[in-house]
């Protein structure tokens, strides 16, 4: 691996670097971010490993990449592959993987009988060992899309698209004991008329007093909207609720599951309708910030920062600003993490390589 850090003379504040593969032909591809206990992880798939960086200085710097795990195959693209998560005394990596990759029609490279596994490190990142797996059903995340996130106390949640049933219905899990075992699976969301949209992602949030949010692009009555369910205990879960006003008439899976996020308190969520991107806050109208697919959104020091993949590249909305500026021409997959000095960090694919941005 190369790692290229420098200036960017246009914005003096703001550094920038690309982590580009050491051989020819393996790309870098969907890039996840975590910050917590003063160290930020980054985890990204290439071919069918699992790969992880850590940086001590707030995302500057990144050492010397580690390979978590290899398999027969990996699922990534389209918003799939590894998640990192960083507790107090581990790093947690999740991805689904499996011994092959499928061939079936429209698989988009998934593995053929994927499972949810995890991997655990005790020595920030150096090395890795293997966990029980987050299904308890072979095959049931196939799919390879997934969401994870940890609370105040270090519970774990996994959300994910599973194939257990008839249809495409979302499961979910807990860990109590910081990712080394998972609980029973159970059933988050099915759809009456089937199936759930088929590819894509969840996301999952959590406020201060352990209350989440779990969302996902649901299929009813021709339409291909966001929808919401809320859990105390990750076990009962409220009826859902539409995201937004409008409605998204379409036959047809985008592959395009948004983004949401605890502000003190505050669910927002951002996704995309049609063309548009879309910023919502329950009990408000939504708000359309922009062209493009793939949003990111995240919450710092000075509020919410959304970025997706638009025309012009990728593109940012800072907060209270007006309008969009572009970070780069091209690229894709952004995602965002905020740093405990107040500003964020973003990362998204270019042109094979993972591109990582401080952004005050």
């Amino acid at each position: 691996m190369r790692l290229i850090p420098f200036l960017l003379l246009t914005a003096p504040l703001l550094t920038a670097m690309e982590l580009q593969p050491g051989g020819a032909g393996v790309e870098f591809r969907q890039p996840q971010l975590a910050a917590a206990h003063g160290q930020v992880a980054l985890a990204y798939g290439a071919g069918s490993a699992i790969w992880f960086a850590t940086s001590a200085d707030g995302g500057r710097t990144f050492g010397q990449r580690v390979k978590v795990a290899e398999s027969g195959a990996l699922a990534l693209g389209r918003h799939r592959g590894p998640r990192v998560t960083i507790l107090k005394d581990a790093i947690l990596v999740t991805a689904v993987t499996g011994a092959a990759a499928s061939h079936a029609e429209h698989a988009h490279g998934v593995p053929d009988r994927g499972d949810l596994t995890g991997w655990r490190s005790v020595d920030g990142g150096k090395t890795w060992s293997k966990t029980a797996m987050v299904t308890d059903a072979p095959a049931a995340a196939e799919e390879g899309l997934h969401s994870i996130i940890a609370d105040a106390h270090e519970n774990l949640y996994a959300a994910w698209l599973d194939h257990r049933g008839k249809g495409t219905e979302l499961y979910g899990a807990k860990s109590t004991d910081r990712g080394r075992t998972w609980g029973k699976n159970v059933r988050i969301y099915a759809s009456p008329e089937g199936t759930i949209c088929q590819c894509c992602n969840p996301s999952l949030a959590v406020d201060a007093k352990g209350d989440i949010e779990i969302m996902w692009r649901n299929a009813l009555a021709g339409s291909r909207d966001m929808y919401v369910a809320k859990t105390s205990d990750f076990v009962h879960f409220s009826a859902p609720q539409k995201v937004g006003q409008g409605t998204w008439k379409l036959e047809a899976c985008p592959m395009d599951g948004g983004s949401l996020v605890n502000d003190h308190g505050r669910m927002l969520s951002a996704w995309r309708r049609e063309t548009a991107v879309f910023v919502d806050e329950p009990g408000k109208a939504e708000v359309r910030v922009g062209e493009g697919h793939d949003v990111a959104l995240e919450v710092g020091a000075k509020g919410a920062y959304v970025m997706w993949a638009g025309k012009a590249g990728i593109e940012l909305l800072r907060p209270g600003a007006k309008a969009p500026e572009t970070l780069a021409g091209e690229g894709g997959f952004p995602a965002m993490v905020a740093l405990d000095d107040g500003a964020m960090l973003a990362a998204w694919e270019e042109q094979g390589t993972i591109r990582v941005e401080r952004l005050p």
